[in-house]
């Protein structure tokens, strides 16, 4: 155990390696960039691709097979997160892809492979978005995939299912699948290479099954397959062509592709092909090279990326480094914070459907993705600017950039990603909602981040805005004083962001259903001092703050419990202990778990830059905390000792002009 004057020695050199380090790994431009490490999926579903399209690249397919087979688990199946069992849709896309490349089925990786996918529920278990590739390359009958009608997409807005009461990603893939839908073109394999041993009924045919209501859009199901059969589709060309607009104009100049994202890029190449644009073609060598730029390789060997998040590990890096010690006058802060001012979204995204009033405004999670600004990026961009001190040349940003912020509030009284109250939970019933993300609904987490934001910038708890968002809060915390996160990995990371915007915008850090926060992030600290969850928590509530300690998890934790008065406690001194003790020499840290979340149960997301900034942000906070504390002689029982206050290194006095009237606004607002 380490004495407090003695770990306050050790804090200084900690934190100026992790400064330097993360300095090191800023681009010229200005900008952040952590690969996001994601499972073999991506692999599997580009050797398919590229058999479909008939244009296997063989030294990228064996790359893309020594990827798999690294991943493939002792029992012989393949998992979606490490250190999680395996799961069917990915042991059934890499047997798939693997029989492509050439694998006899007699090879002893294949019989393992083999015997854990049947022992999961085979084909028959898989998932829209698996039985897609299936059934382009003839492995399961088209009548097997949930179909999407073209139609879909020109439903009227006044009707309560259309295009736009479906999340923004969910947009994006099923746009290009409503066309590959139409066009069903499917590549026949030999029979050697075909999976038909995957079957566990092999003498029935796959179909469409579910309970309860979901009964009723199976039948549903059926009669567009009978319209489809019987050529019953009188708009089918005037949809197909909406279809192809609107995606030609969310892949053109100004877009890294559609989406810029991983399965709506490869599924706007195959809906291209079925368009008929040529290979050669502008359009088409454009989406192909925005695709390929998600591929990577180094010493660790070949992956692909699902995107690029230059945006977002731009702006915690930037909040990060500002709240260790730099300043807007150091150059690395000054390019950091001019490259995220200059990636502002200024144009009318697909969001304006849903929420037509505010002026356009926001950020992006990628590089060039002006269609789809979200809530997180934005309240992180608007906190890092203004904790840096960032004075922009347009001196609106800041106004217009929080007024569009918060025009994303609500119905409940919360902030969900990317649009307003996406939450008809009779979608979750249609058949290709089987990727548990088919709505947008509000979450603790960016609300809570939002709050913090509203408290940097001078709003309080007695703000009508504010009022509704604390109330959303309190009504999604769980039994046991945590609370669910939607975007990391997961009560851990809730619970914190909810206990710091909680601190941030005032409120009383003592009240009984606040401590709970606290009491529950004690209670699930492990014994080598640090915090950890595995993603298993989205499918076993029960194990819920359980797992293998992690830098990231613990610097969450740790920021959860220094949002308290009270910074002396054990729990404190044993988390920084455990972040200092597992530092590397050159400042940074090691993490192999996955702590980011893309759709529970479906995909989960490593964010390399979370082991390197969060630690740093969680050891400068405890040292301005505790340092204050020392220093005015207060001690472990000064439970009183007032929070200091976010100061903003260079940005003057005050708010900038023009807060007030924007608050008197959604003050007027709310009260409608």
């Amino acid at each position: 155990m380490v004495n407090t004057p003695d770990l306050l020695s050790l804090l200084g050199p900690a934190i100026s390696r992790a400064q330097q380090h993360l300095l090191s790994l800023q681009s010229p431009d200005g900008y952040w960039i952590g690969e996001l490490v994601v499972d073999s999926t991506l692999c599997s579903d580009y050797v398919a691709f590229m058999h479909w399209a008939g244009e296997v690249d063989p030294e990228l397919e064996a790359k893309c097979v020594r990827h798999i087979l690294e991943r493939q688990l002792p029992d012989g199946g393949w998992n979606i997160y490490p250190e999680g069992p395996s799961e069917v849709n990915a042991t059934v896309k890499a047997y798939f892809s693997l029989k492509l490349a050439g694998f006899s089925p007699n090879h002893p990786i294949m019989v393992k492979a083999r015997e854990r996918a049947r022992a999961l529920g085979g084909i028959e278990k898989t998932n829209t978005y698996a039985r897609l590739y299936l059934a382009l390359l003839g492995q399961v009958p088209w009548d097997a995939v949930p179909t999407i009608p073209v139609e879909f997409l020109i439903l009227p807005r006044w009707s309560p299912i259309h295009f736009y009461t479906v999340s923004s990603w969910t947009r994006s893939m099923v746009v290009p699948l409503v066309i590959i839908n139409h066009y069903k073109i499917t590549h026949r394999l030999p029979d050697e290479q075909g999976i038909k041993e995957l079957y566990v009924a092999p003498e029935k045919t796959p179909r469409l099954h579910a309970k309860g209501l979901k009964k009723l859009f199976i039948f549903f199901d059926r009669i567009l397959k009978f319209g489809e059969d019987h050529q019953i589709r009188p708009f089918r060309r005037y949809a197909l062509q909406v279809a192809e607009r609107w995606m030609l104009e969310r892949i053109g100049d100004g877009n890294d592709g559609l989406a810029a994202i991983f399965p709506a890029m490869l599924n706007s190449l195959i809906a291209l092909r079925c368009l008929g644009y040529h290979p050669d073609h502008p359009l088409y060598r454009k989406a192909e090279g925005d695709f390929k730029a998600l591929f990577v390789e180094d010493e660790k060997g070949f992956r692909i990326q699902p995107c690029f998040s230059p945006v977002w590990d731009t702006a915690i890096t930037t909040m990060v480094l500002a709240r260790s010690g730099l300043t807007i006058n150091d150059e690395p802060i000054k390019r950091a914070t001019e490259w995220l001012a200059g990636r502002e979204v200024r144009i009318p995204g697909d969001w304006v459907v849903r929420n037509p009033k505010p002026e356009p405004s926001g950020w992006s999670f990628e590089f060039n993705n002006p269609y789809n600004p979200d809530s997180d990026d934005t309240a992180m961009v608007l906190l890092a600017l203004r904790t840096a001190g960032y004075e922009p040349e347009d001196s609106a940003m800041y106004d217009r950039g929080l007024k569009w912020l918060l025009s994303f509030q609500g119905k409940d009284g919360g902030w969900a990603a990317f649009d307003k109250d996406v939450t008809n939970r009779l979608l979750e019933y249609v058949p290709f909602a089987d990727h548990n993300a088919i709505l947008d609904p509000t979450c603790s987490n960016i609300t809570a981040r939002v709050l913090e934001v509203l408290g940097t910038y001078g709003f309080t708890a007695s703000d009508p805005v504010v009022v509704r968002a604390l109330r959303l809060l309190r009504e999604h915390q769980e039994f046991d004083g945590a609370w669910y996160g939607r975007w990391g990995v997961n009560y851990v990371y809730g619970t914190w962001q909810v206990l710091k915007g909680l601190q941030a915008i005032g409120l009383d850090m003592d009240e009984p259903w606040i401590r709970r926060g606290r009491d529950w992030l004690e209670r699930h600290q492990n014994n080598d001092g640090g915090w950890g969850e595995s993603c298993a928590s989205y499918e076993d509530s029960s194990l819920r703050g359980r797992g293998r300690s992690t830098p990231s998890q613990t610097a969450w934790a740790l920021m959860g419990l220094l949002s308290f008065r009270d910074c002396f406690r054990e729990s404190i001194r044993r988390g920084i202990e455990f972040l200092l003790k597992t530092q590397n020499k050159d400042g940074s840290w090691d993490e192999e778990l996955i702590t980011g979340t893309g759709f529970p149960k479906v995909f989960y997301l490593k964010y390399d830059m979370y082991r390197n900034n969060w630690p740093l942000m969680a050891l400068s906070l405890y040292q301005q905390r505790i340092s204050a504390q020392v220093s005015t002689g207060a001690t472990r029982g000064s439970v009183h000792t007032e929070l200091p206050a976010l100061t903003t290194r260079g940005s003057g006095s005050g708010l900038k002009p023009g807060f007030g009237l924007l608050k008197g606004f959604f003050a007027k607002l709310n009260h409608g």
